[in-house]
């Protein structure tokens, strides 16, 4: 329950990559936070995808690379508790040569922004855990209009499949707008909160998202009863 003080009109724009382990790790704490928002008038929480693994942020899987994203997955396990599987590390970090690219994921994520907004948190987890736990390739388009399919987004599946000029220039939109927050507040990494009231911007950076629920509402100038 929110409690009679707690103020109103409070927007969060969650930053963030479904490429990123951290982001990952995050995904508790956002959706609970994303709950809790719904009992604040005015209030909510806004995906802000940052393009961070997509475009030239995109590469191609090396052993160093996998051998480098196990270990931060590992201490993000231990911090968190989030799942990274044997599958996810055989089958995605231990293919070599493969893509390690964001873009049909936010193209993904766009379509359901398109067709169900409401179920856009949703469909991310439902990547990230595709991702980690499943061990499938969230890289290829294919992959993700199955999983959209899989979990009642056929309308965003069937967008997602199109990528027409609407989908195609929201996703830009979109990934725009949120590095041009990134840039304007400083920030160079993910995942991060941007809280927006009427007083202004502040920045909420991603450790908060690790630790006590309770902390992270006080941080935010909420309570919890």
């Amino acid at each position: 329950m929110v409690s009679p003080g707690a103020p109103a009109g409070l927007r969060l724009h969650y930053l963030f990559d479904p490429l990123c382990g951290w982001c990952y790790g995050a995904a508790p704490q956002i959706e609970r936070l994303a709950s809790h928002l719904r009992e604040l008038p005015g209030s909510g929480l806004s995906l802000a995808p940052t393009g961070l693994f997509s475009g030239v942020g995109a590469r191609r899987m090396d052993a160093c690379f996998a051998d480098y994203a196990w270990a931060n997955d590992v201490r993000i396990e231990q911090l968190t508790g989030q799942r990274f599987s044997e599958r996810y590390r055989r089958e995605v970090l231990g293919q070599i040569g493969g893509n390690f690219d964001a873009g049909p994921a936010y193209l993904a994520l766009s379509a359901v922004a398109l067709t169900a907004p409401e179920r856009e948190l949703e469909a991310l987890r439902h990547i990230q855990q595709a991702r980690y736990v499943e061990g499938l390739d969230i890289t290829a388009r294919p992959t993700l209009v199955e999983l959209l399919q899989a979990h009642g987004l056929r309308a965003a599946a069937e967008r997602l499949k199109a990528a027409d000029a609407e989908l195609l220039a929201l996703e830009s939109q979109r990934r725009e707008q949120s590095q041009a927050l990134m840039r304007e507040l400083g920030l160079h990494g993910v995942p991060a909160l941007v809280c927006e009231t009427p007083e202004g911007r502040r920045v909420i950076r991603g450790q908060a998202l690790y630790g006590e629920f309770s902390e992270l509402l006080t941080e935010l100038g909420l309570a919890q009863a």
